[in-house]
């Protein structure tokens, strides 16, 4: 993929990217402000029980209430697990106001099998070499470096080293037929580089050949295993009854999980709505005004749809003005939601059903359109209006309740026309990118 931004078709192009010269212009964003959504995360997972316990969505989303099971089971028997590892990422876009600012605004936080790390940290090489060979030098110069594989394999590499066995292994669960293998082999092959050990399991191998011993130690063919990274396990349709019995198996050991099953139900959307609510993050940083402000001016306006007047009244509003609203059920994985008159049609069968409690109302980002030019192999390319939306990569790790490691470690720019409502990289909607700074 390349995008550049329309000039004379007789020029050379130059790589851009509006929405952040916008960030870099108008608003200020340091590292302490995304590990500070990285300390969220942990605090929220530390408190799912307060948070989520009396939700509706837990009741009313069979998934949802199925991964809150096995986290009670677990709390119940009593948690192994003593180092925590977080390898999430935060995705944003710059909301543009009718005054003419922009305003950086979370879509959403990814805290399982959070994707394109592999590929981002490849993609400033490519825009290089096109920069290069349009004799572009000094513009070639100006992309930012960028290698998430590496700061991830830095987080699962630290999990490892705490944990405290050198033969020990890292187990990465994927899927049956994965099209995505090669951005996880970037982080693979930075673990071996640090000559950590990975294995490839299915869900299907682990209940069929994994084991707890008598510490709950997990082995995996008879190895040790440190840390289980998930590349699967968030959405309903990669559970069998065989693979609940094998994440239960996974959540019950010792070895670190990333994410463990408490971290992965802190990325819901119910979650992400709750913490909107007045008193929710003064309660998890407490003695922390500034960084509540700062998180909460991130906070698109998010509704709740729970049975009563608070969840009629969005309703509504939705159904009113459904340019200005986004219909989200508790899902990872991308092309889930609803917009315009296919989130009425929902809306008006959801309205008077228990069911609308699994789903929240957000309100639509809109940022400020640009025009580029989007490759994709098979097909020609096209200057088309586009918007994009930025990832922070970032990595936390405890144990017990010391924090070891918090940082962010790089970013994943997706650039998409904007014709296209919903979907992303990996259903041909949106393109890897990169920022341009200016």
């Amino acid at each position: 993929m390349e995008e550049v931004e329309k000039t004379s078709p007789r020029k050379p192009q130059r790589a851009n990217v509006r929405s952040v010269r916008k960030l870099t212009s108008q608003q200020s964003y340091s590292s302490t402000e995304w590990n500070q959504w990285k300390s969220l995360t942990f605090h929220v997972s530390c408190s799912l029980e307060n948070i989520a316990s009396s939700s509706s969505t837990i009741k009313r989303d069979n998934f949802t209430a199925r991964l809150f099971d096995i986290h009670k089971q677990v709390l119940k028997e009593g948690i192994a697990q003593t180092v925590f590892l977080g390898l999430n990422r935060s995705d944003y876009m710059f909301q543009h106001n009718a005054d003419g600012s922009s305003a950086l605004k979370q879509i959403e936080i990814n805290t399982i099998s959070a994707s394109f790390g592999g590929l981002a940290s490849r993609t400033p090489a490519v825009h290089r070499h096109v920069l290069n060979v349009l004799s572009k030098t000094k513009e070639a110069a100006k992309i930012l470096s960028n290698n998430p594989s590496k700061g991830l394999a830095m987080g699962i590499a630290k999990a490892w080293e705490l944990y405290g066995s050198a033969n020990a292994l890292v187990l990465l669960v994927a899927q049956e037929k994965e099209r995505n293998i090669f951005d996880q082999r970037a982080i693979e092959n930075e673990l071996l580089a640090r000559n950590i050990h990975v294995i490839r399991r299915r869900f299907e191998d682990i209940s069929e050949k994994g084991s707890l011993d008598q510490d709950r130690k997990l082995f995996m063919d008879g190895q040790e295993v440190a840390v289980v990274y998930f590349r699967d396990g968030y959405i309903p349709s990669q559970y069998s009854l065989q693979n609940w019995e094998a994440r239960l198996l996974l959540e019950r050991s010792r070895a670190v999980k990333c994410p463990d099953i408490a971290t992965q139900l802190a990325g819901t959307k119910k979650v992400q709505q709750e913490l909107s609510r007045v008193g929710v993050l003064e309660v998890l940083l407490p003695d922390q005004p500034e960084a509540v402000a700062r998180l909460r001016a991130t906070f698109a306006g998010l509704y709740s749809l729970d049975m009563g007047e608070e969840g009629d009244q969005a309703i509504a509003e939705a159904i009113a003005a459904p340019s200005h609203f986004v219909l989200k059920p508790q899902r990872e994985g991308g092309g889930n939601n609803l917009y315009g008159e296919e989130m009425v049609q929902a809306l008006e069968r959801l309205k008077d059903s228990e069911e609308r409690a699994s789903y929240i109302l957000m309100e639509k980002i809109e940022p400020e359109p640009f025009e580029n030019c989007l490759l994709r192999p098979g097909s020609p390319a096209r200057v088309v209006r586009c918007i994009s939306e930025l990832g922070i990569f970032g990595v936390y790790v405890r144990q017990g309740k010391t924090l070891v490691v918090n940082k962010h470690v790089g970013h994943l720019l997706r650039t998409k026309a904007i014709e296209h409502a919903d979907g992303g990289v990996a259903a041909g909607v949106a393109v890897l990118d990169n920022p341009y700074p200016v």
